[in-house]
């Protein structure tokens, strides 16, 4: 967003530039976090440590009434890291002087392919090709012609929802933060500020529901049919 001034964009305003170097500062700070929370843990944790601890208890939580813990433990790595990459790379446009990547689509549409391909591909792994793909035909075989194209679309589909419902979210709030600063003065924009924020992580935590619910309906075939 060329009209919203960023310090990145003093050195060039190029639309590769500004969300490469937003998204690898966003990949810095996960980093350090990791770090942080990792380099000296205790039986009590504290500080950082306590933070990503109640942070993946509650990633969990969320993916236990999905698909039940043991296999939400299976995929916690995958979704705590894109929550944790997605909810930093949301809150770092609410700081003034600063682009959200999530606010590019080249960002949101390479999450929405990882999604889509590792929960497929867990599929494939876990029930086989032929036993996968069956389950897109519908539980009437007269009708399979009708439903599997229609269910290859639902799933094609889910890469436009996701991709575009984090990217549309977070440019509508990156233009909102922009009108703000332009019509009011910096203290008067608090409340948008923590609205803001809220929405960041909101958008986060939308984002590893539904890979939570996309691989819970891969993975759980064989227990549906029985």
């Amino acid at each position: 967003m060329g009209e919203l001034f960023t310090f990145f964009g003093v050195i060039s305003e190029n639309h590769t530039y500004l969300f490469m170097s937003h998204m690898l500062l966003t990949a810095l700070i996960v980093i350090m976090l990791a770090k942080m929370a990792t380099k000296s843990l205790k039986v009590v944790p504290g500080g950082t440590q306590n933070l990503m601890e109640a942070y993946l208890q509650g990633v969990v939580a969320m993916g236990s009434d999905v698909m039940g813990r043991e296999k939400a433990m299976r995929y916690l790595p995958l979704v705590a890291t894109l929550g944790l990459f997605i909810g930093i790379a949301n809150l770092i446009g609410v700081i003034p002087g600063f682009e959200a990547p999530s606010a590019f689509l080249d960002f949101t549409l390479a999450l929405a392919l990882i999604v889509f391909i590792y929960y497929n591909f867990e599929g494939i792994r876990r029930n086989g090709v032929v036993e996968y793909f069956k389950h897109f035909m519908g539980p009437v075989w007269w009708l399979a012609w009708l439903m599997f194209p229609i269910e290859i679309v639902s799933h094609i589909s889910r890469i436009v929802s996701l991709s575009f419902r984090l990217f549309g979210n977070v440019k509508g709030d990156d233009m909102f933060l922009m009108v703000m600063l332009m019509l009011a003065p910096w203290l008067l924009p608090m409340i948008p500020f923590a609205l803001l924020s809220f929405m960041a992580l909101l958008q986060a935590f939308i984002f590893m529901m539904l890979t939570y619910v996309y691989l819970g309906g891969a993975v759980t075939l064989h227990e549906e049919s029985l």
